[in-house]
């Protein structure tokens, strides 16, 4: 008994050091979104202005304005995904009560797409079909393709894409907190930081998915550079006189 306890024990061990997937999803889009955001502010405020209070302003204005936008952005769609699911869900009980046999074939129709036939296509469909909430995940998850949304997801998702994006809008400001009124240090470090920061968590992302860490942590280091240059680009354009 003792040496079949150790390897559940790990299992669990594993499963629980693993964030759930919606969760990792929130952060990375919070956090990847303020990064890139304020670094395009950022340097196109250094490209336009010498007023370290402009960047402050610009940037901390932007921070609040950006939080609550994606935060409500992310209560509203998981909102609505949830919204859906329960409604598909009474659709599919109610289907399954006037129309049995058309979902029956429905069943089979998924079984027969993975390769069943014969008897254990016949012996599997009975199975699923006699067990009313057995067919309803079943039809909620193969036909409709549809995973569940708990209750308090809307809310979840809005705390953690909202509070991800406060503290990506951090990272390319931070610097400014320590170079006084050299503002090209500090879009230099800000773009270091940035782009350190975004290849940690495209490398954390691979590696929590089975990617290529590489790949990932430099593809979006270089969204960053590219977000911000454009930023600076503009800011340099506007500050041109006659432009």
């Amino acid at each position: 008994m003792a040496s079949d306890a150790r390897p559940l024990g790990k299992q669990a061990v594993w499963h629980e050091a693993h964030p759930h997937p919606t969760l990792l999803s929130d952060f990375i889009l919070g956090g990847q979104d303020g990064i890139i955001n304020v670094l395009g502010i950022v340097l196109g405020l250094v490209a336009a202005t010498s007023d370290i209070r402009i960047v402050f302003v610009a940037t901390l204005s932007a921070m609040g304005a950006e939080s609550i936008a994606m935060g409500a952005v992310a209560y509203t769609s998981t909102l609505s995904r949830r919204r859906l699911y329960l409604n598909e869900r009474r659709r599919e009980i109610r289907e399954m009560a006037e129309v049995p046999d058309i979902e029956r074939a429905e069943v089979r129709e998924v079984l027969a797409g993975w390769g069943y036939t014969g008897a254990d296509l016949d012996d599997l469909l009975d199975r699923i079909c006699r067990n009313p909430t057995a067919m309803l995940e079943f039809m909620m998850s193969f036909e409709l393709k549809l995973a569940p949304v708990e209750e308090d997801a809307a809310r979840t998702s809005a705390i953690i894409v909202g509070g991800a994006t406060v503290l990506g809008h951090g990272i390319p400001l931070v610097p400014f907190l320590f170079v006084g009124n050299d503002l090209v240090l500090g879009a230099i470090l800000a773009v270091v930081a940035s782009a350190v920061t975004l290849f940690a968590i495209g490398w954390y992302e691979a590696r929590m998915t089975a990617g290529q860490w590489l790949r990932d942590g430099i593809q979006l280091a270089v969204i960053g550079i590219a977000g911000g240059f454009a930023g600076f680009l503009i800011g340099h354009l506007l500050s041109v006189p006659g432009l």
